[in-house]
């Protein structure tokens, strides 16, 4: 590594660390340019009409906050030299040898790139190109920075077969640098496994098995911004949507994907995307189960089609002086049609009008006459038309629907034959039935019930990409709602079986794709941890033959002795707890006081009493507040510095069986990047050793 004072120097520069920081420079005030040139523009004689106008400013003012220069955040990471030049086309307009790869493109008066943006295809050999495959670069310099400041830089002469392979010491420093404020992006770490399910073509879906500390989660944000670097055209139409376990979640992540130069990423839980209804009520966890099983798609679909009725009467349609009849044979034929065409319930709805008044215009041109379009509108909209569409295929409102398959025990038996025995329908009926769906306790697995009602009636729109985190928690029933928002689409799923937490958690990734509608998805796994200590994963590993037998333990290639204290407290622990928090809260970055949800209360008001300032989970951590309280059922995909965590016992009893409480704590010990302190008055589970 090389630093301010470093003596070496290269053919014609003896300050090499000084011209990388007047390159810097150079490019902070070129990108500053962009953006006033931006901010100067006149849309006055370039709009039609106000319309336009509007949509043309939103542009612009779109991308005068994607050429935002973050403070803090290097507008460049490294460097690479190509032994060649590269191609007009690849290289974004420069036919240079050298290029700086950084966060976003960033370009001189003249138009030359002066930063490349690290999803351009010029940028990938940073990440991919290693003594054994060089990829045609001489030279890879990655640079160090403190607080926004360029300090240090170290070279990897690929090209060189007098250079021995060493293991780079800035990357482990940006690895290891303390977490302190919102989820940082992993752009300038990026390992060549992770490159790969990044650049991954946007036709194909991918699913990726991470193990604690792997970068999942980033590498799936990382994907989104990849891809919408190379297919911006197409994802501007289509949409991009990242799902998340719950809010404080997508808080956290919320302020990656802006440093990286995307800003119109829609966020979202499950619930929110199934939001048709309040929720008001919670389902036990057998009845949750039960709700969240595929069987249930065909109930529903049963219970929507369960009103159709074949016709037993003719249709007579009056026009002027002369009548028209369409006998129920007939009838009953165009019925059966829709019905065999398994078309939505609802396009099926509106079908069925114009199927009858087509009849009838064959017979009026049998009869000599020579209708039009127009006619067969009219007659679509008949009195006699509409009476037998209502008698033959009502409308379902798929609210109601749910609400009277819930309450009425035959409409759901009649609905649920053959698919769920009578002990499950017993758990999925409303002990007291609500009087109407309005005043419904709906729980969050009948939202996900009404949705797929919902879109049996009418089909739900699809977007460009998915991006589905902790996707190990989904039921069934809540992958076929998110399937559905990307049918035409393709997605990421990111998730660790060994830490699904809920009584419906995945049991392979390939039963997961299935209800998906991805059964051709290609999975990934990753095993190398850079965030989580050796010494801490495998602690944690300890469970893993309990809670996920299939899965390879994770590796680290972080050695910190000294990263994990196990402490038994006979007594007095609230205050071993307090002073566990002081000790980590000495060191650099963020701190996580980690304990079952029903402790979190007692918890509280100990910090308080104390007068030590405390956060809740999503929430920025600041200079004066660094420490955060955080319940055990929200601790997945967070990340502190240092973690303290309040007996493992309370956590495993926290939830309703064993293997879901070792799998609660497998989370709660794999949150920590520095240190682990883990605090226990109870003893500690078989399974820990």
């Amino acid at each position: 590594m090389h630093s301010p004072t470093s003596t070496d120097a290269f053919a014609a520069d003896t300050d090499p660390l000084g011209r990388e920081r007047s390159h810097l420079a150079a490019s902070r005030a070129a990108l500053k340019a962009m953006r006033e040139d931006v901010e100067a523009l006149d849309l006055r004689d370039v709009t039609g009409t106000w319309v336009s106008a509007l949509v043309l400013q939103k542009q612009v003012d779109e991308r005068i906050k994607a050429l935002a220069d973050l403070a803090h955040t290097p507008l460049f990471f490294g460097r690479l030299d190509y032994l060649h030049t590269i191609s007009e086309a690849d290289s974004e307009g420069s036919g240079g040898e050298q290029f700086y790869i950084g966060r976003r493109h960033v370009h001189d008066a003249d138009g030359d790139p002066m930063v490349i943006d690290w999803r351009a295809p010029v940028s990938q050999p940073f990440y991919r190109a290693s003594r054994k495959d060089p990829m045609d670069v001489a030279k890879r310099r990655r640079f160090g920075y403190t607080g926004g400041e360029l300090t240090a830089y170290e070279d990897e002469n690929l090209s060189d077969p007098d250079e021995g392979d060493t293991r780079s010491a800035l990357l482990a420093a940006e690895i290891e640098k303390p977490r302190v404020g919102p989820m940082r992006d992993i752009v300038a770490t990026i390992q060549p496994e992770q490159d790969e399910i990044v650049r991954a073509d946007i036709t194909g879906t991918v699913c990726v098995q991470g193990a604690p500390g792997t970068g999942k989660t980033a590498v799936g944000l990382h994907r989104v911004a990849y891809l919408l670097y190379a297919h911006r055209e197409r994802l501007a139409r289509t949409g991009t949507l990242v799902v998340g376990p719950n809010r404080s979640f997508l808080q956290y992540i919320e302020q990656v994907l802006p440093a990286l130069g995307e800003l119109d990423v829609a966020q979202a839980t499950v619930q929110e995307l199934v939001g048709h209804v309040e929720v008001r009520g919670a389902d036990a966890a057998d009845t949750a189960r039960i709700k969240g099983d595929a069987r249930m798609a065909q109930v529903l679909r049963n219970a929507v089609r369960s009103g159709i009725t074949l016709p037993t009467e003719p249709c007579v349609v009056v026009r002027g002086s002369r009548r028209w009849r369409v006998p129920a044979y007939e009838l009953e034929e165009i019925v059966r049609e829709l019905m065999d065409r398994d078309i939505r319930y609802g396009a099926a709805a509106e079908a069925l009008p114009q199927r009858i008044a087509h009849a009838v215009l064959v017979k009026m041109e049998q009869g000599g006459e020579a209708p039009d379009d127009r006619v067969q509108d009219a007659v679509a909209r008949n009195a006699a038309v509409k009476a037998t569409v209502k008698a033959c295929w009502p409308a379902v409102d798929p609210v109601k629907l749910v609400h009277r398959l819930l309450s009425d025990a035959e409409f759901l038996a009649a609905a649920a034959d053959g698919l769920l025995d009578a002990d499950e329908q017993a758990l999925v009926l409303w002990s007291k039935p609500p009087r109407s769906a309005r005043t419904a306790p709906w729980s969050a697995a009948d939202a996900v019930l009404i949705d797929e009602t919902t879109d049996l009636v009418h089909r739900t729109a699809s977007l460009g990409h998915v991006v589905v985190d902790e996707a190990q928690d989904l039921s069934p029933m809540q992958y076929r709602a998110i399937g559905r928002r990307c049918t035409t689409g393709s997605a990421t799923v990111l998730g660790d079986l060994a830490q699904g937490t809920t009584p419906w958690a995945t049991g392979s990734w390939q039963e997961a794709l299935h209800h998906l509608g991805k059964d051709g998805a290609h999975i990934e796994e990753l095993t190398q941890g850079f965030r989580v200590p050796g010494e801490v994963i495998a602690y944690a590993s300890r469970l893993l033959p309990a809670i996920a037998p299939g899965l390879a333990p994770a590796t680290s290639v972080r050695d910190a002795p000294g990263s994990l204290t196990v402490r038994r407290v006979p007594s007095g622990r609230d205050d071993a707890v307090l002073a566990a928090c002081h000790d980590a809260l000495r060191h650099e970055g963020s701190v996580g006081l980690i304990a079952a949800d029903a402790r979190i209360p007692v918890l509280a008001e100990m910090l308080e009493a104390a007068g030590l300032p405390h956060l809740a989970p999503g929430t920025e951590t600041t200079a004066d507040a660094r420490l955060t309280l955080v319940p055990a059922t929200l601790a997945k995909g967070l990340e502190y510095d240092y973690v303290v965590l309040d007996e493992p016992a309370a956590i495993i009893t926290g939830e309703p069986d064993h293997r879901t409480g070792l799998r609660r704590l497998y989370v709660s010990l794999t949150r920590a990047v520095s240190g682990l302190t883990v605090l226990h008055t109870e003893p500690l589970p078989e399974e820990l050793g």
